[in-house]
């Protein structure tokens, strides 16, 4: 397995896709009903304005929490094996860690984690 598969698997790839959007333009009639365009919520029509601007804050609040929760996700295949690897798996681990919390004190520092 070398470049030639990757090569290989970009292509298929690039075919699939194309074959299934392709498929789905011939056999689908286009609708053009103008409800469909409509905003919809829980069975609930939308009155007034339905552009509605969410405050950047929940964005970063979510995006800090799915890095801080993907990198601590990464810790546990070394506590498996932390007795195994020694003093250097710990070492490394405590660099990890002291780079997570210096993102952790810039986040905060930067007010990302404050909730409205």
């Amino acid at each position: 397995m070398g470049p030639a598969s990757l090569l290989v698997l970009i292509m298929a790839a690039v075919a699939f896709s194309t074959a299934g959007i392709l498929l789905s333009k011939v056999v689908l009639k286009a609708s053009k009903n103008p409800v469909k365009g409509e905003p919809y919520e829980c069975g609930v029509p939308t009155i007034g304005q339905n552009w509605v601007q969410f405050n950047v804050g929940y964005y970063l609040f979510a995006l800090i929490f799915l890095i801080f929760d993907v990198e601590l996700i990464f810790l546990y295949p070394w506590a498996v094996s932390v007795q195994r690897l020694g003093m250097f798996a710990f070492t490394e681990a405590v660099i990890f860690l002291f780079i997570l919390f210096m993102g952790f004190l810039y986040a905060h520092k930067k007010g990302a984690l404050k909730w409205m």
